[in-house]
């Protein structure tokens, strides 16, 4: 039921119009309310990420009674490093599976740009600064020409990025040679997922984040309330706001535990952790709050009507092609910056894993569903999983297994879901 109320926390007669607006007044939705409406999508089959988080935890309950090291500061930590360069792949293959489309070639993308990278900024080569440059050039260039072939001439996604994910290994054998290796060099690079920050600056971090969500959730009450739209209630957004606070101290307070050995202390959150943030932050607010992100959903959601209501398809996937190969290369800096060397293999595998992380996560194959924050929880399912029976002492193969079964699982889950909300393939 909604009913008009001034909120919680002040009587009408104490605050002004324009307090009122800054608070979100107006129209609000009361907490049972929104309970319900949360309980309408999940059985309507939306339920995003909340398979991806409870298999989570399922993992972490498996792993952490099967083996005493998969809980420790050292382990986590180990996973986070891990993961990164997943979440970030799977988040940039999240602008085109939204749209309903794939890029299979998003990892020898990568592949390409780190080679380049990496042999160019050896001792007497290039300032790594320009040799970064020229990598994300090298990602634009890739994204742009997807899009050309797949926006303008109408080529099947699936065809154009089959095409270069055979015909850029081509590319990294010329550039690094059959067996060669090279060895990453700069240091800012290797520190990303080596090395720690303070333990104050895990605390200023969390500050830094809580007060942006803070802002940016009074912005958006402001703009609803303006507009007329109905607000949450003040509680509900206080409580995932204070949800987000005690599990970030959670974080820190575990990650500024010593887990070095012997008399060699180690302690603070990584250094990717802020670098992964600060990308999905900003992918999200793309994605949420611009224009071009709403563009992205509606063609997802049924393409012939965002043609007709104005939107320039063509435009739109043309740049998100260009969005997921440019991020690609984000996520292939992190990968290097792990395993400390580019080699003709570099990207060729992870590709697959990227995708996988984001339909795990909740992202829809069909498109015009799913969220940047659903790809990195499923990039955390799948490296918990590698990580979790590696300690276990399994082969490689069953965790290949046990992965290819969990992404089975999602894309039915997706497909079951899809058809409990009536959906179905919209894009034609």
């Amino acid at each position: 039921m909604t009913t008009e109320t001034q909120g919680p926390v002040v009587e009408p007669s104490d605050a002004s119009p324009a307090a009122q607006s800054l608070l979100g007044r107006g129209v609000e939705q009361g907490v049972f309310e929104h309970g319900r409406s949360y309980l309408r999508r999940l059985r309507g089959g939306e339920m995003g990420a909340l398979p991806a988080i409870g298999g989570l935890l399922v993992l972490f309950i498996i792993f952490g009674s099967a083996h005493s090291a998969f809980l420790t500061p050292r382990n986590m930590a180990n996973l986070i490093t891990q993961a990164a360069p997943l979440v970030v792949l799977g988040m940039a293959l999240v602008f085109v599976l939204l749209l309903g489309e794939i890029d299979l070639s998003a990892g020898v993308t990568f592949g390409v740009a780190m080679a380049v990278f990496v042999k160019y900024t050896q001792p007497d080569g290039l300032a790594w600064p320009v040799g970064l440059a020229l990598a994300m050039g090298i990602g634009f260039a890739v994204g742009a020409t997807i899009g050309f072939f797949v926006a303008k001439i109408g080529v099947p996604s699936f065809v154009v990025t089959l095409g270069l994910f055979l015909g850029l290994q081509g590319v990294i054998l010329m550039v690094i040679g059959a067996g060669g290796t090279y060895r990453l060099i700069p240091e800012p690079i290797k520190a990303i997922q080596n090395s720690n920050m303070p333990v104050w600056a895990g605390w200023a971090m969390l500050a830094a984040l809580v007060g942006l969500l803070v802002l940016v959730a009074m912005w958006d009450r402001w703009r609803r309330a303006r507009s007329g739209a109905p607000n949450p209630a003040l509680s509900i957004v206080l409580l995932k706001l204070g949800t987000i606070v005690v599990l970030g101290a959670a974080f820190v307070t575990f990650m500024n535990l010593d887990r070095g050995r012997a008399a060699q202390a180690i302690m603070g959150v990584p250094i990717v952790v802020p670098v992964v943030l600060l990308i999905g932050l900003i992918g999200t607010f793309v994605l949420d709050r611009t224009r071009f992100g709403r563009y992205i959903y509606a063609i997802g959601g049924n393409r012939e009507a965002a043609r007709r209501s104005g939107v320039n398809v063509t435009a739109v996937k043309w740049s998100a092609f260009v969005v997921c190969s440019s991020l690609a290369v984000l996520a292939g800096v992190l990968y290097v910056s792990r395993v400390g060397s580019a080699d003709a293999s570099t990207g060729r595998e992870i590709v697959l894993s990227g995708v996988a992380a984001a339909v795990v996560g909740g992202v829809s194959l069909f498109g015009g569903r799913g969220r940047l924050m659903h790809a990195a929880v499923g990039a955390f399912v799948i490296a918990t999983i590698e990580n979790g029976l590696g300690l276990l002492g399994f082969s490689a193969g069953a965790t290949l297994a046990v992965s290819g079964g969990v992404l089975i699982l999602a894309a039915t889950v997706d497909a079951l879901a899809r058809r409990r909300s009536g959906g179905g393939s919209t894009n034609s």
